[in-house]
């Protein structure tokens, strides 16, 4: 059998149609083809329940991060908080399955590396970590989210401090960056500070020679090769557009009436469908 595609699908955000409609674009194969995510696979959209059940159908073929949504439903789960109405998750949390599908979504890690170049990462790099650094503090969350007590954690996740990274922080202080950097990242300071107030386009953020906020992806980044790329979701507003090619925004606002784009990872193509 010939070796299959490879392609990354930004925000799903339950939306199921945009979904199938995309991988139909391609003809996807779910027998040879791989699909990995960006994160946010839930909340929003019309049909969260759907999304998530067709995904975990996949098996092996199918392979994600977790976003900020994946997390929140995560605490909504656990009671830790209240699901919002404009998140439509209702279906999904009086399904029969919703302990299985949970258990299934907290298995991914908040970033992975899609090959030796390229990490996928629902929010995106945080300028003063390399890669590999990106993958191990992932994982360090990770194996609390796999494990029995993960709701204690999810208990202390919520929070915008410490906003400002250092080796030397350490247990809930340590996750929750982690945590904030992997899945709200937008706008940081460069001094490496996390802003967690504004969300909308570059263009809007004061551009004065003496303001020090940028996005994320234009903040010098000593440890980030030019042959490596970074794939991120999360950030709507952007469109996809990072002006350049080493960052890989997949968030096109399919929830928001805009597209749902799939990246081929082999040819670097770019695939959508719009709302």
């Amino acid at each position: 059998m010939s070796k299959g595609n490879t392609y990354v699908i930004g925000d799903i955000q339950g939306c199921y149609d945009g979904l199938r409609r995309v991988l139909d674009k391609v003809e996807f194969d779910e027998t040879n083809d791989k699909l990995f995510a960006v994160g946010d696979l839930v909340a929003r959209g019309e049909d969260s329940l759907s999304t998530l059940r067709f995904l975990k159908s996949l098996g092996s073929q199918f392979s994600s991060v977790l976003g900020n949504h994946d997390l929140h439903l995560l605490a909504v789960v656990n009671g830790i908080r209240k699901a919002k109405k404009s998140d439509k998750l209702e279906p999904l949390l009086n399904a029969a399955d919703l302990t299985e599908l949970v258990d299934w979504l907290r298995q991914f890690p908040l970033a992975t590396k899609l090959n030796e170049q390229s990490i996928m990462v629902h929010a995106g790099l945080y300028p003063q970590w390399s890669i590999d650094d990106c993958v191990s503090l992932s994982d360090e969350v990770s194996n609390i989210l796999k494990s029995d007590d993960y709701a204690t954690f999810l208990s202390k996740m919520y929070g915008n401090t410490p906003d400002k990274w250092s080796d030397k922080l350490e247990e809930d202080e340590r996750l929750r960056f982690i945590v904030n950097a992997c899945t709200r990242m937008r706008f940081v300071h460069t001094d490496g500070t996390l802003d967690f107030d504004n969300k909308s386009h570059p263009s809007t953020v004061s551009n004065t020679a003496n303001s020090t906020l940028k996005p994320w992806f234009e903040v010098e980044n000593t440890k980030l090769t030019t042959s490596q790329r970074v794939i991120f979701g999360h950030w709507a507003a952007l469109s996809g557009h990072t002006n350049n090619s080493q960052f890989v925004g997949l968030d096109t606002g399919y929830v928001w009436g805009q597209s749902m784009t799939l990246l081929n990872l082999d040819t670097s193509a770019l695939i959508s469908v719009t709302a």
